[in-house]
């Protein structure tokens, strides 16, 4: 299975909508749709950069 062969995969969730890591985003104003989509984006390039790293 890939999930052996990738450590990062140890650290994420599968779910019927695909692989969700553990995590959370905490503001307390300020914050709006455009801002969310960006930190989601990011944490993606994130998770990419890791995944690159431990190959």
């Amino acid at each position: 299975m890939i999930a052996r062969k990738i450590s990062i995969l140890d650290k994420v969730c599968w779910d019927d909508k695909g692989i969700w890591g553990k995590g959370y985003f905490v503001s307390t104003v300020g914050i709006n749709e455009q801002i969310i989509r960006k930190y989601i984006e990011l944490q993606g390039k994130e998770d990419a950069r890791q995944a690159k790293l431990e190959l």
